[in-house]
């Protein structure tokens, strides 16, 4: 066990809102616990909010009973909103009424998943630098424009803390362990809740087609990254080439020898998923969501989106609506 000579501790306040994902919950929540028993005293403490203090049903449906309405919740040090399958809520305008009230007192705020949504919306990370789960992000970048998210596991950016939710709550909260106690007691913790790796802020998330990318060459990676980070202006195949050092035709062979695809169908595979998050996750019109993934045409958009998905932008957008 590692002895605690700190004097104060630090409380931390969860607010749950309807349909919140329980993983991203339960594992920072498990970090600080385990960070207390190694620790020998609860140096760390939390509790739970709601809108009106009602139970909440997580995304798994089970439901949580909280301590407080967030109207009446005590001073905390910091107060994470957890967000999961949908941003829209019973008492929304209380929330983000909170989140003012919080941001105006100059206290923490964190998220963890897509309650970055919430800390947007409540005006707390203008001039601040965040993240969200990957799935969210390209409708977060086009609602707010001016906030730069990133494509990292978390985001501390003064006394704002964002996370990508389910494992990256573990990364953060040990990066909070850090700052307090040293690496030696993180380590530890990571080790307790067998968290193979702990990551910096600096890496990124295992997006959706970025995941298959495990293992594989650091120039397909590089690539990769920089074809996700340009969807909207796309690169070309020599400014690609450059970027990893390499010549149009090792790109070629590089992606064939790893992805069996060509570079440039792998990129526009990357463009049309961005324009179907976009598609179900905004309101945008389609045109507006075809410059936004760089198509200058509406028809060929439609075209290049019925090959890959078997029907067409509309279709998509329907189906979000029933």
């Amino acid at each position: 066990m590692l002895k605690d000579t700190t004097p104060a501790g630090r409380p931390f306040a969860f607010l749950l809102v309807d349909k919140f994902s329980m993983l991203s919950l339960a594992a920072a929540i498990d970090v600080v616990r385990t960070a207390n028993r190694l620790l020998e005293r609860e140096y760390y403490s939390w509790t739970t909010a709601s809108a009106d203090g009602v139970t909440v049903m997580a995304s798994n449906g089970l439901a949580l009973k909280v301590d407080y309405a967030v109207a009446d919740l005590p001073a905390q040090d910091i107060l994470f909103t957890c967000v999961g399958l949908t941003t829209e809520f019973p008492g929304k305008s209380k929330v983000l009424a909170a989140l003012r009230g919080w941001g105006r007192q100059g206290r923490g705020l964190g998220a963890l998943a897509a309650g970055t949504y919430l800390l947007a919306e409540a005006g707390q990370l203008d001039g601040y630098r965040c993240t969200i789960h990957w799935e969210n992000r390209a409708s977060f970048q086009e609602r707010f424009p001016d906030i730069e998210c990133t494509n990292n596991v978390y985001e501390i950016d003064r006394n704002r803390y964002t996370c990508a939710g389910a494992s990256t709550s573990i990364d953060l909260m040990l990066e909070i362990v850090r700052a307090d106690f040293g690496s030696t007691l993180a380590t530890a913790v990571a080790n307790q809740v067998q968290h193979e790796r702990i990551r910096s802020q600096g890496d990124r998330q295992r997006t959706g087609p970025e995941s298959e990318l495990a293992g594989k060459s650091e120039k397909l990676k590089k690539i990769v990254e920089l074809m996700a980070d340009n969807l909207d202006e796309p690169f070309s195949a020599a400014q690609l080439a450059k970027a990893a050092n390499l010549s149009v035709r090792q790109v070629e062979r590089l992606f064939l020898r790893h992805l069996n695809v060509t570079p440039s169908r792998y990129y526009m595979r990357l463009r049309l998923e961005r324009a179907r998050e976009l598609l179900r996750q905004t309101n945008m019109p389609i045109l507006s969501v075809a410059l936004a993934t760089g198509f200058s045409s509406h028809s060929y958009f439609a075209q290049s989106y019925r090959l890959q998905f078997g029907r067409p932008p509309s279709e998509e957008r329907r189906s979000k609506v029933s």
